[in-house]
């Protein structure tokens, strides 16, 4: 059985899983909008949530959105912090150059992950240790398959 955690929240709509097995609970519209080709927005969704300490949820796009109607989250991931009380808001973009995209209230418009995490302490050192990859960054792993010179296969 999947490990589950108390999320109180008050608002309009209560996020919900589609299917069973689903990381993201659907977050829906609280307000209309109409998004021109390349415009953004922020939306509320009428939802607020506290989360228990030592968990983080995360807005993530909608799959489904993205690919039929070039409809994406500008920050995603967004993060919601276990002490933030207001309302979660998505900003949305409409990455499509030729047609306008209507938001209307219900409208599932992204996921929110629920995940624990750690904090971590912070220790400042002269060196780092090696590794593997070192300061290779940016394209380090190549392209199309074909490795970057120094990289293994």
């Amino acid at each position: 059985m999947p490990r589950t955690v108390d999320v109180l929240l008050t608002g309009s709509t209560i996020p919900a899983y589609a299917h069973p097995g689903d990381a993201g609970a659907d977050l829906c519209a609280a307000e209309a909008i109409e998004l021109a080709p390349g415009e953004r927005a922020t939306i509320g969704t009428g939802t607020a949530i506290a989360l228990p300490d030592g968990y983080a949820a995360f807005v993530v796009p909608r799959s489904g959105l993205a690919a039929r109607h070039g409809v994406t989250i500008v920050n995603a991931p967004g993060t919601v912090d276990a002490g933030y009380r207001g309302e979660i808001r998505v900003t949305v973009l409409n990455t499509d150059a030729r047609e306008s995209f209507r938001v209307e209230v219900g409208d599932r418009i992204a996921q929110l992950i629920v995940w624990p995490v750690v904090r971590a302490h912070f220790v400042p050192v002269d060196a780092l240790p090696g590794s593997h990859r070192g300061e290779r960054g940016f394209g380090s792993t190549g392209y199309r398959g074909v490795p970057t010179e120094g990289d293994s296969a």
